[in-house]
């Protein structure tokens, strides 16, 4: 079993990830890697030495083609699986992007990405994304950026 927890801070050192939701015109923002059939938002693991900021804004570029962004923090989360990091609680923030350019050709393992007006349903990381996003809109994140009631 997957549990996703929820904090408005903790210390630096111990966020591994950045996960981004994105939207481009008003739509959704998923990639698909290429080697799988599921979608996911962009994302991924920090470097050693890199700022979680700078994570955030380099994942969204090498995951969507992104040169053009305004992008700010949700909150932190943290994973608890089995399977994950032999079952510790592993930390990433969750940012907010609003993409208003892409580069024409994506340089990574992304296949393509999809822009779309409803929530994805073929999830790469069922268990964590969807709850990633319901914490967003519980923070009324999209509200605040776009004068939605829902998402």
């Amino acid at each position: 079993m997957t549990k996703v927890n929820f904090y408005e801070s903790v210390d630096d050192t111990l966020l591994k990830f950045a996960v981004i939701i994105a939207k481009a015109d008003g739509k959704w923002v998923f990639c698909k890697h290429k080697e799988r059939d599921t979608y996911e938002v962009p994302g991924g693991h920090r470097e050693l030495g890199e700022n979680i900021l700078d994570t955030a804004k380099r994942e969204l570029y090498e995951e969507t083609g992104a040169i053009e962004f305004a992008i700010k923090p949700i909150c932190v989360y943290s994973v608890i699986a089995e399977n994950n990091f032999n079952g510790e609680e592993t930390f990433g923030m969750l940012y907010f992007a609003e993409i208003n350019k892409f580069e024409e050709e994506l340089h990574s393992e992304i296949e393509k990405i999809v822009l779309v007006d409803e929530m994805i349903d073929k999830w790469t990381y069922p268990e964590i994304q969807p709850k990633l996003m319901e914490e967003a809109k519980r923070r009324n994140i999209f509200k605040m950026v776009y004068g939605e009631k829902s998402v």
